[in-house]
């Protein structure tokens, strides 16, 4: 089953609620972010929270910020100085348990937000100029309590290489949530594991041989542990950069399974594809739809269940930029 799954569950993604548009912030306006809005919405399902709002602070409202007090850093209201720390993450300690009953598979946070940043926002000091250094106090607890929940900032997916790293992690972590959700057993991992074979060399081979070794001595394990072990290897890979050479040495691995079935025109037309890629002269998508074509005309199934060839909605049209 490597192309994606027309009925799987709906994948809920908790966003920042000023990113499609609500007037929420301390203004009173909104950041709407369009690629969100009008891309992402078409196959997620947003879970849209305001950490601020939530707490109780109305909007608009009172300004606040990330402010270095002696050796910790306080969430603090600009004019009161009200110090909010406490009761922020004492809110958002709550607000995870909620969202774990929400079935979440990834998080979209405002950057540069004092309560939802997760890196860069702004620390204030005591004297000269603010440092560049914190998080905000609400995205902070969640990535705490949920480390290995897909996270990332609006901001961030502009950068072709970062979209694509989150939503390949939030496709993936919803294959391995359903996989959990399930009467699973070691068969059915195993089965999810090889899926994922090339989806996970193309980030990370160390991490794959661990999870590999895993799998084999799971009896040694038990299911519980084997479960936290593994969902924690596969999103610690899946958190490394993708690379073209990565990428370079799973095509030319998947060649190797039908390259004695076809013709050396065939044959030599694909290794150049390849070779393009690697040059940087075509994108992604060139050799993974001549491998994709072949697989489908050779019927060569262990390729064509591997999720590697088809990991998110084509529409995306993520491989076109990478």
């Amino acid at each position: 089953m490597g192309e994606m799954d027309k009925q799987s569950p709906e994948i809920r993604i908790g966003v920042s609620a000023c990113l499609v548009g609500h007037k929420v912030r301390y203004d009173g306006g909104h950041k709407q972010d369009n690629y969100i809005l009008h891309t992402l919405s078409r196959y997620f399902k947003f879970v849209e929270i305001c950490p601020e709002v939530e707490l109780g602070l109305g909007t608009p409202r009172e300004p606040i910020q990330l402010r270095q007090q002696g050796e910790s850093v306080r969430l603090v209201a600009v004019n009161s100085g009200r110090d909010l720390t406490g009761d922020m993450q004492q809110y958002a300690r709550k607000r995870v348990r909620q969202l774990h009953n929400n079935h979440l598979h990834g998080y979209l946070f405002k950057r540069a937000s004092p309560s939802c940043g997760i890196s860069r926002v702004k620390i204030y000091q005591q004297k000269g100029a603010p440092k560049h250094s914190g998080v905000g106090v609400y995205a902070q607890t969640v990535m705490e309590r949920w480390p290995n929940l897909p996270v990332e900032e609006e901001g961030r997916l502009n950068d072709s290489d970062l979209r694509v790293n989150w939503i390949t992690r939030v496709f993936a972590y919803a294959a391995l949530q359903n996989l959990w959700s399930s009467s699973w057993r070691l068969g059915k991992l195993v089965e999810f594991h090889t899926r994922y074979k090339f989806v996970l060399l193309s980030h990370s081979e160390k991490e794959y041989r661990q999870m590999g070794q895993l799998v084999a001595e799971a009896n040694k394990t038990r299911p519980h542990q084997l479960k936290q072990e593994y969902e924690q290897l596969f999103m610690s890979a899946l958190r490394k950069k993708a690379t073209t050479r990565k990428h370079t040495n799973v095509l030319q691995h998947m060649v190797g399974f039908f390259k004695k079935e076809l013709g050396s025109r065939e044959r030599q037309a694909l290794v150049e594809s390849i070779e393009d890629y690697r040059q940087g002269y075509v994108p992604l998508i060139v050799p993974i739809t001549l491998i994709r074509h072949y697989v489908a005309v050779l019927g060569i199934s262990y390729l064509s269940n591997q999720v590697y060839l088809n990991p998110y909605p084509k529409e995306l049209a993520l491989m076109n930029h990478v």
